[in-house]
């Protein structure tokens, strides 16, 4: 750095685009977008840092002392620091520029950088996650993530509800389903065996242990404490699926309440998801025009409506005789007892409400052991939220307090008791009501900025044979 250049403020690409302020000097530091040179004697620089969509030109005179040597040949994706005085912009699409006293590289991009002045596929960025960010999209898609992110917890510490950090290691499968990555220290190529089988006990844990499918359980244990709490971490699903729905790894929000029932749980979900569309439409308006524009068109009128709208509600049972009545044609067929699809969901929430939707009492057949089984025997009181273009979005439940049927129904689904002794000690000892539901942070993300693939959603995506980054 000079002498000259340290004295001068160094400010953000989005500060110096909206400046109200002109004519200070300020120094700025980023990466080339484009350069192209003027017949006037001059280049004009256009320069990104992440900090907007849109970029900062600068004017380098051709009087600068390493115009010829340097300036005149910056190359995209080169780093440089500019620093000058900041005017109204006299040419079109920009309020201001920077008229340059000194530009110096800081770091030059061969010509083989991939991300020339064109356009590349979200499949072929995948191949370089080290470099998409610093596209349009991938820089617009971090920074909602970031908001999003900064919302979820503003959103649950106003609610009253603390942040609580739950175990990424873990014995218990929270779902049943057996989809988990086992974490393990055993010699692969030589394990241990005692009476024909592997012996878990020479294992790090003495135990067979997996990454979390979920933090719920144990965010249980802190809110039959504290009363709400919730957890934001990552979670892991070994479930070989190439879809643009499913990621390996990936991000769940988890709050759960004690002395909430079904109803407080509907209502807290409603008010959760419209704070996050009323932070990330004001906050990152210039983004969120582009998601509109380049990715999905009519993506805000969509999530206007959701914000905008209260929250229908229908029962399970409702939902399948609307959905058999319809004289709509389905991949999946339509009957009581079957899960629903995301072909259904959308069906409910885009043509019959025209809006978002909450069903709710599902058959206790097709859910996890710890929803609340209601008095008819049949069904559990569990929702989930369905939102236009996606479907589910956020799926819950009331929890089951009462030990002799929280019993019988780890009975029913052939989990053992020992595994999950601390769960069970919750409704040993001052048991209550308690609620609470799950958000895929991606899943989210992949809504609100009308992605088409999960897989651009996260910055380094983990799916079936690829961990590359």
């Amino acid at each position: 750095m000079s002498s000259n250049a340290s004295k001068l403020p160094w400010i953000s690409v989005a500060v110096a685009r909206e400046a109200a302020s002109i004519d200070q000097r300020i120094e700025v530091r980023g990466w080339v977008r484009t350069r192209r040179d003027s017949k006037g004697g001059f280049s004009f620089i256009e320069i990104n840092d992440g900090s907007s969509m849109g970029n900062l030109q600068i004017v380098a005179q051709a009087t600068l002392e390493n115009y010829e040597s340097v300036i005149s040949s910056l190359s995209v994706g080169s780093s440089i620091v500019a620093s000058g005085t900041l005017k109204a912009s006299e040419g079109g699409g920009q309020a201001t520029e920077l008229a340059a006293d000194e530009v110096r590289l800081i770091g030059d991009a061969p010509a083989d950088f991939p991300l020339q002045k064109k356009r590349h596929t979200f499949e072929k960025l995948r191949e370089w996650a080290h470099l998409r960010p610093r596209t349009n999209s991938f820089g617009a898609l971090a920074r909602v993530r970031n908001r999003l992110a900064f919302s979820v917890h503003q959103f649950f510490q106003e609610e009253g509800f603390y942040y609580v950090n739950t175990p990424i290691i873990t014995a218990s499968d929270c779902e049943g389903a057996g989809q988990m990555f086992r974490v393990t220290t055993l010699p692969l190529d030589n394990l241990p065996i005692k009476e024909g089988k592997i012996d878990n006990s020479k294992d790090f844990f003495g135990k067979p242990s997996y990454l979390t499918v979920s933090g719920q359980l144990e965010a249980e244990t802190y809110a039959t404490a504290l009363g709400r709490c919730y957890t934001f971490g990552p979670t892991f699903r070994a479930e070989n699926s190439n879809t643009s729905r499913h990621l390996a790894e990936f991000w769940m929000i988890e709050p759960e309440a004690a002395f909430y029932e079904l109803s407080d749980n509907m209502a807290l979900a409603e008010r959760f998801i419209k704070r996050l569309l009323q932070d990330v439409l004001a906050l990152c308006a210039e983004d969120m025009s582009f998601f509109d524009e380049r990715v999905q068109p009519g993506l805000l009128d969509s999530l206007k409506l959701v914000l905008e709208k209260p929250f229908q509600h229908l029962s399970y049972t409702e939902a399948v005789d609307i959905l058999l009545s319809s004289g709509q044609k389905f991949d999946y067929p339509v009957a009581w007892g079957t899960d629903l699809q995301a072909e259904h969901e959308r069906y409910l929430t885009e043509k019959h409400v025209g809006g978002p939707l909450i069903l709710y009492n599902y058959p206790k057949t097709i859910k996890p052991f710890y929803m609340r089984c209601n008095e008819d025997g049949k069904t559990v009181a569990a929702m989930d939220v369905l939102v236009p273009n996606v479907g589910e979005i956020i799926g819950g439940s009331q929890r089951e307090e009462r030990l002799d049927v929280l019993l019988a129904r780890m009975k029913e689904m052939d989990l053992h008791e020992q595994d999950y002794w601390w769960y069970i000690d919750l409704r040993k000892y001052g048991s209550v009501p308690h609620s609470g539901f799950g958000l895929g942070f991606e899943r989210v993300v992949q809504w609100i900025t009308g992605m088409t693939n999960i897989r651009d959603c996260i910055p380094f995506p983990r799916t079936p044979g690829s961990a590359e980054f």
